[in-house]
């Protein structure tokens, strides 16, 4: 059983989902604006979410740069597990590029394997594939689109040290 809050942020709508083992996607334009209530509550979940929301809205605001949430791992494939295993740990403020990742899941030749696995990303932010970038320097994808990377970014003061980001 899954638990689901959609809130308010200072950059727009969101929604997170969890379960009782962690969260399960964070989905950064909702297109329904609902919360949806069950008669079957599961407490864990719920815990989870209200804490998730609150760590996201401190993230947003500029006062959290680390998260302590419980991350639901069970989604993807074994590659896309591997993918974003290995991102969860790239610091607040710190780039790694498409290569750097691939290099760590497999060889250089992943780089676009890797560009995939972070498109199918359920958990962006927390899981933060908006840290990853082209290997020269440039901004690369984003699932959500490169305005909010470049936001996202911004936040972490990388996005200076990028070129072609403008």
């Amino acid at each position: 059983m899954t638990e689901t809050r959609t809130f308010k942020t200072s950059w727009g709508w969101m929604t997170v989902t969890a379960s009782a083992k962690g969260v399960t996607s964070i989905d950064l334009f909702p297109s329904v604006r609902t919360v949806r209530h069950d008669s079957h509550r599961d407490e864990a979940a719920a815990s989870i979410v209200k804490e998730a929301q609150a760590q996201l809205l401190s993230y947003l605001d500029g006062e959290r740069r680390e998260f302590a949430l419980p991350i639901d791992w069970s989604a993807g494939t074994s590659f896309q597990r591997k993918v974003w295993k290995a991102i969860a740990g790239i610091p607040y403020g710190r780039v790694r590029s498409y290569q750097w990742v691939a290099m760590r899941v497999g060889g250089k030749q992943y780089a676009r394997a890797v560009g995939m696995a972070l498109g199918a990303n359920p958990v962006p932010i927390v899981v933060p594939c908006h840290r990853i970038i082209a290997h020269d320097g440039s901004l690369g994808g984003f699932s959500s689109g490169l305005p909010l990377k470049r936001r996202l970014l911004g936040l972490e003061g990388t996005l200076t040290q990028l070129r072609n980001a403008r």
